[in-house]
């Protein structure tokens, strides 16, 4: 594997959430064959909130992907919560995603045909979790959503189905959280008031945040920023932010 990379982290990293060691990973096949992460390493410590950001096509959401288990990396190790992915089947290693991981997209991602409580709900059902129902309800109450538990996605506005897709994320009480984009399809007002909710959850339960965006300000509310840039990290702008005690929250 070469030698011991030298690590953009914070200052929890010595027992990471996320840890990444010279991930490569290549797309494709001939003359379109992309080279998408380079020699990539990065640690990310329990319970901090990173902020990706870089040009369209600089690696940001595959490295979401390779994070997520989505993407196999043709070299390199990935270990997130403790779990090596070099070692788990696709089984396993969807089973592990099911618990571990929470996902916000842009494009929200709900069933059309379920409710909004059913949306929540049905993922619970999926990986066994007690009570799926009452614990869907309680989430979509906590994110503002308890008179809308039997409405459609076509019956709520964009807030209102990223709200939901915030429920179902956290629903399950994943160790990380990621972000792929939450606020891109929403306009500034709406898009504020789903920040804040972020990263209000986030913040109670101690969970690991990684928020993919083309938004600074908004990426200025991560505790580090990493910078990529044609499938590798930008070291001098990954550093940990300095930062005014209170800013940015």
């Amino acid at each position: 594997m070469g030698a011991v990379p030298s690590y953009i982290g914070g200052p929890s990293v010595s027992a990471p959430a996320i840890l990444l060691e010279n991930v490569d990973l290549t797309l494709g096949s001939g003359a379109a064959r992309v080279h998408v992460l380079q020699d990539l390493s990065l640690a990310v410590g329990a319970g901090e909130t990173l902020g990706l950001v870089g040009p369209s096509g600089s690696g940001k959401s595959t490295l979401l992907m390779v994070i997520a288990g989505l993407e196999r990396v043709d070299s390199g190790r990935v270990v997130v919560a403790g779990c090596d992915y070099a070692g788990l089947g696709e089984d396993r290693l969807a089973a592990f995603r099911g618990e571990t991981i929470g996902f916000v997209f842009q494009a929200f991602h709900l069933m059309q045909t379920m409710t909004a409580l059913e949306n929540v709900a049905v993922p619970l059902e999926l990986a066994h979790k007690s009570d799926a129902f009452a614990r869907a309800r309680h989430m979509l109450e906590r994110v503002g959503l308890g008179g809308r538990l039997s409405h459609y996605p076509a019956q709520m506005s964009g807030g209102e189905q990223q709200r939901v897709a915030i429920a179902r994320a956290l629903a399950v009480e994943p160790a990380i959280l990621i972000a792929d984009e939450p606020t891109g399809n929403l306009d500034s007002a709406t898009g504020a008031e789903i920040a804040d909710l972020v990263f209000a959850t986030a913040a109670e339960h101690s969970t690991t945040l990684v928020l993919v965006t083309h938004d600074e300000k908004l990426a200025g509310r991560c505790d580090r920023i990493v910078r990529i840039a044609s499938g590798r990290i930008d070291r001098d702008a990954g550093q940990p932010l300095r930062r005014s005690a209170g800013a940015g929250r």
